[in-house]
């Protein structure tokens, strides 16, 4: 059974991150931390202030990790098709452009969360995926 984790727990590693925009557009991209260790192309379980969805993390042409589409699911995701939940979320809630987010590791290199600085999430932490499953996923969408 998975565990629920609150953001404030000790296992939860927090960063605080900038949400810019993409060029002179106001869609909205999240500068990721170099020291986690992020590839272009990973996948990534995301939550929204709690709200659970897909990522795909590129590289910007500075060469940072960033995160610019957010989606209901993994195809959608690496699609970058239907509805950007990240742009959502900034329109809607109390994270600007220009502004920082802080983003929590909740399951290093598979779920992460980012929140409104001073709001606490609780998450439901699980087991990253078998290495395998996760080598052969990764040699599908090559």
């Amino acid at each position: 059974m998975a565990d629920r984790v609150p953001s404030d727990h000790e296992t939860v590693e927090t960063h605080r991150v900038p949400v810019e925009s993409v060029g002179r557009t106001d869609r909205p991209r999240v500068v990721l931390p170099e020291e986690l260790d992020f590839d272009d192309g990973d996948t990534v379980r995301l939550a929204l202030d709690g709200d659970r969805y897909h990522a795909v993390v590129e590289t910007n042409l500075d060469g940072e990790p960033v995160i610019s589409h957010v989606a209901d699911n993994r195809r959608l995701a690496r699609e970058r098709s239907g509805t950007n939940r990240l742009a959502e979320w900034v329109a809607g809630g109390d994270v600007s452009l220009g502004g920082s987010a802080h983003l929590d590791v909740v399951t290093d290199g598979t779920k992460y969360g980012l929140r409104t600085p001073g709001k606490r999430v609780v998450y439901t932490a699980t087991g990253g995926p078998d290495s395998s499953l996760s080598d052969i996923a990764r040699n599908l969408d090559s």
